[in-house]
């Protein structure tokens, strides 16, 4: 998938982010906030790294009664989706395909993995998900899991530092399906960062 696809019109800013509080205010949030109709899910996140497969960075989409994506210590920061402690909001499936293109690169992939939930597991998930962050660098795979683990039917989900052993737990539930995105943009974020910039401004 190329960015260009999606990306213009899009007004966009691209940082690091640590474990520092954002809270977006309330009127910020309610304006965001974006529903899915249908079935309720959730999805896992893996990035991993091209040469050797280990696991850098996990995240999970929550489609609930609103649809959020829990970013924990995570490296992407835009003015689209309003941020509370590393939940943003408003994740439109756009927004969705926009973050996993951030993400995947020349030396990393990622992996996606969806199962379907009860409205009530669902909307637990997100609960935890607010009061998780925000989460120190290098503990996105530790919060994600502790998360998990608190959830009916998850209970063999192990507390785990690692993204990769997460991603393997969470890949053995029933009706787990799987999906693998790549792309081969510049592996420095900075350049992807300029990227996006110049086709935003050529969208103006």
């Amino acid at each position: 998938m190329q960015r260009r696809n999606f990306l213009i019109g899009l007004p966009l800013a691209l940082a690091g982010c640590g474990a520092q509080e954002v809270w977006a205010p309330d009127d910020v949030v309610a304006r965001a906030i974006y529903r899915e109709p249908g079935r309720s899910y959730l999805t896992l996140y893996t990035m991993k790294n091209v040469g050797s497969g280990n696991g850098a960075h996990t995240a999970l989409l929550i489609n609930a009664s609103q649809r959020v994506m829990f970013d924990p210590a995570g490296s992407w920061s835009q003015s689209i989706m309003p941020e509370r402690n590393d939940v943003l909001f408003g994740v439109t499936p756009q927004l969705e395909r926009l973050y996993i293109s951030f993400h995947a690169r020349v030396s990393y992939y990622v992996i996606g993995q969806t199962i379907e939930v009860r409205p009530e597991v669902a909307e637990q998930a997100l609960n935890l998900a607010l009061v998780s962050g925000p989460v120190a660098q290098a503990n996105c795979a530790r919060v994600t899991s502790r998360l998990l683990r608190q959830l009916p039917g998850f209970g063999s989900i192990r507390q785990t530092w690692g993204p990769n052993r997460l991603s393997d737990d969470f890949g053995k539930l029933p009706g787990v399906t799987s999906e693998e995105y790549r792309e081969f943009d510049a592996d420095d974020k900075t350049i992807a960062a300029r990227e996006i910039s110049e086709m935003l401004r050529e969208g103006q």
